[in-house]
């Protein structure tokens, strides 16, 4: 089992930046890590991965604004937001194990999410 652990998340204005992190509580090497969102109403979406190679993929829309980036050392998990927007509004989660980049069906483990507010 693994837990994962979200920080970071909270309101900031638009053009704003949040760093989110996540504590794992093990190592992750060798296998897909990514953050998701799901905002009210919505289906959750993957947001950005990094691969087991150590490539990352994201959707377009936080492309050029949000980073992902991990600390093996610490076992951390993190996305850099930038120039957010209120459509960035969203419960956001980290996941572990998964099999696929973007698709959170694919993801064995989920962290509790924290929430990001983007106000105009």
């Amino acid at each position: 089992q693994v837990q994962l652990v979200e920080s970071g998340g909270g309101s900031v204005q638009a053009g704003g930046s949040l760093r989110l992190s996540c504590a794992v509580s093990r190592s992750l090497s060798g296998t897909y890590v990514g953050w998701f969102r799901q905002a009210p109403g919505k289906e959750r979406e993957g947001v950005a991965c990094i691969k087991p190679r150590g490539n990352t993929g994201y959707i377009d829309p936080v492309k050029g604004r949000f980073t992902i980036s991990q600390d093996k050392s610490k076992n951390t998990l993190y996305l850099q937001m930038n120039s957010l927007k209120p459509e960035d509004t969203a419960m956001y989660y980290c996941a572990a194990s998964g099999t696929a980049c973007l698709s959170a069906s694919s993801y064995m483990f989920w962290g509790q999410g924290t929430q990001v507010t983007v106000s105009s």
